[in-house]
């Protein structure tokens, strides 16, 4: 499949905001993928007219949405130096216990949800095309009787993949088996959300 490094090879300007949405019905069937998420610069000054077009929410989304059992960071060092969203790096697990694919359209979005081996966490991931849109998370898969801390790493109002990709919202919650959020995803891009045990 086409990765991250195809957005500096491309003579078109990088994968299109909808390449995920389509690589997660298709590619993915077939088993593990080499993606190399984690961009936080998403300019790319050595190739003029080209990017990486998602947002930075997307970037963490891609942690959850791809599955590969051997992850990285994919940026200089230099790009996570005092950067908050890069606790969600360290946190995403890569084991998984069991997936559910939560919502979707080909070519459009996707939202997968992902229990961490051995520790019952549970992380999610939404990607969505060039289209805003907005998708409920419904929490019908947590754990009966238990509480989790969510991190919701998300896009906010000024966020769009061609003109700020950078701008995120961090923020907290907590949930149980049952409850719901609505999420935006604004243009090319999305959301990730750590969901661990309150103790």
């Amino acid at each position: 499949m086409r990765g991250q490094e195809f957005n500096a090879w491309s003579p078109d300007g990088g994968n299109p905001p909808e390449h995920i949405s389509i690589i997660a019905f298709t590619r993915m069937l077939g088993g593990p993928i080499d993606f190399t998420p984690g961009a936080f610069e998403l300019s790319l000054p050595t190739k003029e007219n080209n990017q990486i077009n998602t947002t930075l929410a997307q970037q963490l989304a891609l942690y959850v949405v791809i599955y590969s059992p051997i992850q990285m960071a994919c940026d200089l060092p230099e790009n996570y130096e005092n950067q908050p969203t890069f606790q969600f790096i360290r946190d995403v697990g890569v084991d998984w216990e069991q997936t559910q694919v939560l919502a979707g359209e080909v070519g459009d979005f996707v939202v997968i949800a992902r229990e961490e081996r051995e520790t019952g966490n549970w992380f999610v991931g939404g990607v969505t095309d060039e289209n805003s849109r907005s998708v409920t998370v419904n929490f019908d898969f947590l754990d009966d009787n238990k509480t989790y801390i969510a991190t919701i790493y998300r896009d906010n109002d000024a966020s769009h993949y061609k003109t700020n990709p950078t701008s995120i919202e961090i923020e907290k919650a907590e949930f149980v088996k049952g409850s719901a959020i609505d999420l935006i995803m604004k243009q090319g891009g999305g959301f990730a959300m750590s969901l661990m045990e309150k103790e």
